[in-house]
């Protein structure tokens, strides 16, 4: 199926979807006349004696050097393979996907001066999966993502590698295979593919849309965690959250409430407990994890306007008539927007680790074994899965440090400010995988203290997760080689079953009542 994509209106659930499922996407029909419009703008000043930034120019630093006519095409040419300076692994197939969509979008809009069948190549790779090898490391975030762009853009005209059927394969080879022909480039149109944010913005998507699910089945592990210590939901009283209307917080109480509703652990110790307060891991989660969600919603908001923005230098405005150089291609709101991520995921893992760490101590976790195994001393249990969780935690931590803070001049002091949203945008997946882990052993440790507290059982939501789990993860009693149990709890995880379980995300997104 492919799906067609409204430049400037395509909203992050529709982006997700396409990343996740690998689904082919197409400009809506109603997008070429202001592309052809653009198009002939630029061939009318590629053709002219005014000078035009990248039309009829060098780049950057050798803007004042102008360029005949008859040389545009070798231009483009060779900007594109100079630029091709990309290094390290290859970006995932996926997230490389997700990354010519939004140029799709972005070329859409009308503004960049592309050839309706250059962005017609696009949609054909996407359609019969060639895919650009495209290296991770080499964008500063300004001049746009220069050089994974050119990497795709390579592909576009037979250069560089590209991923077909399995097979890492010369560009111009995969090309052929799938029955497609490279593009000549015209005036401004390598300039155009390889100027723009869609590098740091689809690396930003992928870890907004694993950070989203993340929060989610945090919200359903907190319940279990908060149900094996026997926790109180008094701090959960919708009254305390409304009180201080942050959205957030309401909407996460809003969802442990119905969660943890019906658990018989629960209404056993209302009345006659000694224990006056939880500590905070348990007590302020909705306070933490709102927060967390917060963050990541105004993050998504931030990088659903960029998906839709046109972020490439100059642009054309047609109804405007004039070609106009401006900083569209500077990344700092996906930089921003990537921080805002890191900080939440870093957060989202401190508290759970908490509550592991909680669970597994046997003087704070009311009345519960050491590390939650039935035979003490002869087993360990979770003990060093718990260590695990601090291990990710912390470098989790180091991780959140802003990027978008940093900055270097580059190309002979031009590009003089840089926002660094590539990388900011590239460390996302591995806090999202650290933070996967961490919470697939809180599964592990509170599935194995709520069953502690039988023949009492959890809530019936709680219930269902917990037969998810078991299906996947056996009970812990002796002793037995941990990884791959970490690996089956961390992977329900961030194959969405958790939260799904539970229905935590229609939760997280019915209003406030």
């Amino acid at each position: 199926m492919t799906v067609l994509l409204t430049p400037g209106d395509t909203t992050l659930d529709t982006l997700e979807t396409l990343w996740r499922d690998g689904q082919a996407a197409a400009l809506v029909p109603e997008a070429r006349p202001a592309i052809d419009a653009a198009t002939a703008m630029v061939a009318q000043a590629a053709a002219g004696e005014v000078a035009v930034y990248g039309v009829n120019t060098g780049f950057g630093k050798l803007a004042s050097v102008r360029v005949p006519p008859e040389d545009t095409a070798r231009l483009q040419r060779n900007l594109i393979l100079s630029h091709c300076c990309g290094v390290g692994e290859p970006l995932d197939v996926e997230t490389t996907r997700l990354m010519m969509i939004l140029k799709l979008l972005s070329l859409g809009r009308g503004a960049s001066g592309i050839r309706w069948d250059t962005a017609k190549l696009i949609e054909d790779c996407l359609a019969r999966g060639v895919t650009p090898v495209v290296p991770v490391q080499g964008s500063v975030g300004a001049s746009g993502d220069l050089a994974p762009l050119a990497h795709m853009a390579a592909m576009l005209i037979g250069e560089g590698e590209a991923g077909f059927e399995g097979a890492r394969l010369p560009a111009r080879v995969a090309l052929e295979r799938a029955g497609l022909v490279p593009v000549v480039l015209g005036p401004k149109e390598g300039l155009g593919l390889i100027n723009g944010t869609q590098f740091s913005t689809a690396c930003a998507l992928a870890g907004h849309f694993d950070a989203m699910r993340n929060i989610e089945a945090a919200v359903a592990a907190s319940c279990l965690s908060t149900d094996a210590i026997m926790g109180s939901t008094a701090p959960l009283e919708p009254a305390l959250h409304a009180l201080r209307g942050h959205a957030g917080q309401i909407d996460v109480a809003r969802a442990m409430r119905a969660v943890m509703d019906g658990s018989e652990i629960r209404e056993s110790h209302r009345d006659g407990d000694a224990r006056v307060q939880d500590p905070y891991c348990i007590r302020c989660q909705p306070q933490v994890t709102g927060a967390a969600l917060d963050l990541l919603r105004f993050a998504g908001h931030t990088l659903e306007i960029e998906a839709n923005a046109v972020s490439d230098n100059p642009l054309v405005l047609v109804e405007e008539g004039k070609i106009v150089s401006g900083g569209n291609f500077h990344a700092e709101p996906v930089a921003f927007a990537a921080d805002q991520i890191a900080l939440a995921i870093a957060e989202i893992g401190a508290i759970a680790q908490r509550r592991v760490a909680l669970m597994v101590d046997p003087t704070l976790s009311f009345d519960l074994p050491p590390f939650l195994t039935p035979n003490p001393g002869l087993n360990s249990g979770l003990m060093i899965a718990e260590v695990t969780t601090a291990a990710l935690m912390s470098e989790n931590k180091h991780l959140a440090n802003p990027c978008s803070t940093d900055s270097t001049p580059t190309s002979a002091n031009q590009e003089d400010h840089v926002s660094m949203a590539a990388h900011g945008a590239r460390r996302l997946k591995r806090m999202n995988e650290n933070l996967a882990v961490i919470l697939g052993v809180e599964l592990l440790c509170a599935a194995q203290g709520v069953e502690f507290r039988a023949p009492l059982t959890t809530s019936p939501s709680l219930q269902r997760l917990l037969a998810t789990l078991r299906a996947a993860v056996p009970p812990l009693g002796e002793d037995r080689y941990m990884a791959d149990d970490l690996a089956r709890a961390s992977g329900l995880v961030r194959d969405g079953l958790v939260s799904a379980t539970c229905g935590i995300r229609d939760l997280l997104r019915e209003p406030p009542a």
